[in-house]
């Protein structure tokens, strides 16, 4: 039972429901279409792997918040994210990485898992 599903963390605001990770990716795609092409084949791979992904391309940061990992040349892609349970991958953020994924990031995700986990439906966004 490796496979899980991926899907992408919704913001709840009064302004709508922004896709942190998903906003990311798309304004990847029009700065750097090599570097996002990447980024979605990690995703895929996360998809087929689910909790068996580890090092080089995914690895655990604390408070069950992962990182998926991407490199290009020599600037550093990250994927934050977190199962629900046995059956998804959340997707938390995206972000350029110098020397070490911040801590503000990695706190980010974690209160975007407590909000998921108290209301999947509410923020949780599947790709069509």
């Amino acid at each position: 039972m490796p496979g899980v599903e991926v899907v992408f963390y919704r913001e709840d605001d009064a302004a709508g429901a922004a896709i942190p990770a998903l906003d990311w990716l798309i304004e990847l795609s029009r700065t750097n279409i090599k570097a996002y092409v990447k980024c979605r084949q990690r995703l895929e791979l996360l998809r087929a792997k689910g909790h068996e992904l580890k090092r080089p391309y995914a690895d655990i940061l604390r408070d069950g918040i992962y990182e998926l990992r991407v490199r290009m040349g020599t600037v550093n892609y990250r994927l934050l994210f977190f199962f629900q349970g046995r059956i998804a991958a959340v997707i938390a953020c995206g972000l350029i990485k110098e020397a070490m994924v911040p801590s503000v990031e990695i706190d980010r995700a974690i209160e975007r898992k407590k909000k998921l986990m108290g209301n999947p439906a509410r923020h949780s966004f599947r790709e069509l």
